[in-house]
Formats: structure tokens, C-alpha cells, sequence
């Protein structure tokens, strides 16, 4: 029988973290294997499809490197035919989520990065080489990994919630609560921990009001951001309530939501918004390690040195959403994911590995 060939270096994910760590992977001569997640109705529900969060986000304005502009005939240029029909035509502003993520597959691809669209169901990194199990074919085996798999917002599961996702839903209201559809508009922010204070006093500064919706009577944040909330004149909180219903048309995106008592059966009420704001919390996508790794209470994977991208097994980096639970945005997950990539290399060449 055959033995399995060994990968040098194989990324499991495919967000900006995933991008950044396979370009540096491949400029470095280290041939890295990228499997980037199934095309998958599972995947779809859970938000892991291939190409990350950002691949769900509409116009990206704070990715240094991509002020307004025509892309178009750039897009054309730089990414395949096969790759580029299935994207919208390109709408003359700043570039989209999906074309920025396609434009870093590329760019990965281009220096020799090689991409299976497939899973990663389970891994053994308790000896080595590593074994990693995907859903389709045999085992494959690697000397270092890098996880890069991301974190998935929570949703609340609401049918008109996913019909608006990205014509007026969010879960990011750093990515998009600058967008002219929501300037000088009112929105509403769901939840009433840090995050969600977070999220509606940011918005604050670009909305005409906030309505901070949380389904308890007091706020879960810490005293001093409750304080912040309380004191903000252009945030209103609704204690003991719910969201029902997000309201809109194909043609305006979010027009208003539908509100619901926790408390009081039956009672209902209407706002007009242009925009909801889901903030509460995020889900490491770390299952799949079965706690081979070592995680945080909330599950995000731990970095064992300080400004490096070491896990608590030798040769196993993480880079990205899947062990950063404070930036969260793309610019910080590529950075991690460069950190991966150079810590990576240095490690396989302390192994004798070049």
C-alpha cells in the first residue's frame, strides 16, 4: 500500500486570515494546501460557505488599499472568466465583499497556492505527521496547519431576517454602519451586552436614533457601558422586548421591524427603521477540533505566546475570527493570517522543513 504523501503546510479556511496565510505561504516556497469549505446547504445555514463572513457583506469602505472606485475592468483583468461570471456585475463603487475575497483567493492561487472546496470534518493532532479527515476521500496528513475557520455571527433564525441579510440586516456594525443607507437613518441594535452598547453607540454617531431592543428589563453589559447607553441622547432602549419581524420589499431592502413583549402576551409594536443590527454574539467554528486544541470558555482558540500565533500543540497556528474574539474585522484577520504564515515557515525550518 501506498504510503500518503505529507503536505508541508495545510490552511483550513478561506477568509481574509486564510488568503493572507496562503499568499505568504506560497511566496515562501512552502506549497500550501488551502481547503476552503463545501458549497453546501449545511454551510449556507451556518454562514461557512468558502470565501468567509466577508463573502456575506455587501460593500466593504474600510479595507485599506479600496477607496471608492470602478473596479470593473480590474475585476476582469485580474480573476478568471470562470471565476468572474458568477459574481454580480460590478456597481462602480467600492469593492464588494465577494470581489474582495475573490481577489485574494486569486492572489493566493497566482503564487501557487493550491484550494480543495472541500471540509475538514475532524483532525489528530496528537501525533505526528497531523492527520486531517475530510468529508470526501481518505485522510491527508501535514506537517503544520494553520486554522483559519472563522467565527459565525448567531442569528436569531427569523425567516425575514435572512430574506434582508445584506439589504439592511447585519451583524456588523463596524463593516457597515457607515453606508449611505443607513446615515441620518433610525436602526435598531438586538441584544444588551458590551457588544450590542458597542454596536449602538457606534451606529450613534451616523444614525438619526438607535433603538437598542433587549428582550430582559435591565442591560447585561458591564455598569459602565449601560451607563454609555442610558446616557446617550440618540439611543432609545426597549427593555423586555423582542424582534418579530424584520419588514421591507425586494425594492428598499429593511423598512421597519415588528416588535414583540416579552412580558405582555400579545403586545405588539411597529418601528420605521432602515436598518437591524444583530449583536448577539459569535460562534467560533472550533467544533471540529474536539478539543484537541486548546479554546477559551466561548470556544475561540488560545494564542500561547504573546503576539505570536502559537497554539498549545507544537506546529498548529490559528489565525483570524476562529481565535480573535475582539477586532473581528478583515484587515486584523489578514494580519494574523501573514503572522501564521511567517510563524509557520520559521517553525517547519526549525524542523529541518524548507
Amino acid at each position: 500500500m501506498a504510503t500518503p504523501p505529507i503536505e508541508n503546510l495545510i490552511i483550513i479556511g478561506s477568509g481574509p486570515a486564510g488568503w493572507s496565510a496562503a499568499t505568504y505561504a506560497a511566496r515562501a516556497q512552502l506549497e500550501p494546501l488551502v481547503y476552503e469549505g463545501a458549497i453546501s446547504e449545511k454551510n449556507r445555514m451556518a454562514g461557512t460557505l468558502p470565501l468567509g463572513q466577508l463573502a456575506l457583506t455587501s460593500e466593504v469602505e474600510n479595507y485599506a488599499g479600496f477607496p471608492h472606485g470602478d473596479l470593473g475592468a480590474f475585476l476582469d483583468s485580474a480573476l478568471p472568466p470562470e471565476r468572474r461570471q458568477m459574481m454580480a456585475p460590478h456597481a462602480g463603487e467600492g469593492v464588494t465583499g465577494p470581489e474582495l475575497m475573490e481577489l485574494m483567493r486569486q492572489q493566493a492561487v497566482n503564487f501557487g497556492t493550491r484550494v480543495v472546496t472541500d471540509d475538514i470534518l475532524k483532525v489528530d493532532f496528537s501525533k505526528r505527521p497531523f492527520q486531517l479527515q475530510p468529508a470526501d476521500g481518505a485522510p491527508i496528513f501535514a506537517r503544520c496547519v494553520i486554522v483559519a475557520t472563522g467565527a459565525s455571527a448567531n442569528w436569531l433564525g427569523l425567516p425575514s431576517e435572512e430574506r434582508f441579510k445584506n439589504r439592511g440586516v447585519s451583524a456588523c456594525a463596524v463593516c457597515d454602519g457607515a453606508l449611505p443607507r443607513f446615515r441620518n437613518r433610525e436602526l435598531v441594535v438586538v441584544g444588551g451586552g458590551d457588544s450590542a452598547v458597542e454596536e449602538a453607540t457606534y451606529l450613534a454617531k451616523f444614525a438619526s436614533r438607535v433603538h437598542l431592543v433587549h428582550r430582559r428589563d435591565a442591560l447585561r453589559a458591564s455598569k459602565i457601558m449601560a451607563q454609555r447607553a442610558h446616557d446617550d441622547p440618540k439611543i432609545t432602549i426597549h427593555f423586555d422586548t423582542a424582534l418579530a419581524e424584520v419588514l421591507g420589499d425586494d425594492k428598499a431592502g429593511v423598512t421597519g421591524v415588528r416588535l414583540e413583549s416579552t412580558t405582555d402576551k400579545g403586545k405588539e409594536s411597529k418601528l420605521d427603521v432602515a436598518g437591524v443590527f444583530l449583536a448577539i454574539g459569535h460562534t467560533p467554528n472550533t467544533a471540529f477540533l474536539d478539543g484537541q486544541l486548546e479554546l477559551t470558555p466561548k470556544k475561540y482558540i488560545v494564542w500561547k505566546k504573546h503576539f505570536r500565533t502559537d497554539t498549545s500543540v507544537e506546529g498548529v497556528f490559528a489565525a483570524g475570527d476562529v481565535a480573535d474574539d475582539h477586532y473581528r474585522q478583515a484587515i486584523s484577520a489578514a494580519g494574523t493570517g501573514c503572522m501564521a504564515a511567517l510563524d509557520a515557515e520559521r517553525w517547519l525550518a526549525s524542523q529541518g522543513h524548507h
